[in-house]
C-alpha cells in the first residue's frame, strides 16, 4: 500500500494543487485537502490510468448520499488508497 499511497499523494500534489507534505493516509481528500469536485474528477482519471482500473466514483457518491457509508470509506488518502489496491488485484486475478 505505501507504493500506492505514494503516487495517489503525488496525482492529488499535481491535481489539487496541494502540497506533497500535508498529504496524509487519515487526510480527506475534499474536506482536509480542500480539492473540489471537479478536481478530485481529475485525479480519478488519472488514478485510472496510472493503475490500469476503474474506480466506480459513482457507485461510491450514491452510497454515500443515501446514507449507506460515511465519505470517509472511500475519501479518506489511506481508504483511497485501500480500495485502489482492491481494484488492482481484483483486476490482475480476471
Amino acid at each position: 500500500m505505501q507504493q500506492t499511497f505514494e503516487k495517489v499523494a503525488q496525482i492529488i500534489s499535481e491535481n489539487g494543487d496541494v502540497p506533497i507534505g500535508d498529504i496524509k493516509a487519515e487526510s480527506h481528500v475534499m474536506t482536509d485537502l480542500g480539492v473540489d469536485s471537479l478536481a478530485f474528477l481529475d485525479m480519478a482519471f488519472e488514478i485510472d490510468q496510472t493503475f490500469n482500473i476503474k474506480l466506480p466514483i459513482d457507485d461510491w457518491m450514491q452510497s454515500v448520499n443515501e446514507g449507506k457509508v460515511k465519505s470517509e470509506e472511500f475519501f479518506l488518502v489511506g481508504n483511497l488508497c485501500k480500495n485502489i489496491d482492491q481494484l488492482v488485484s481484483r483486476a490482475v486475478a480476471a
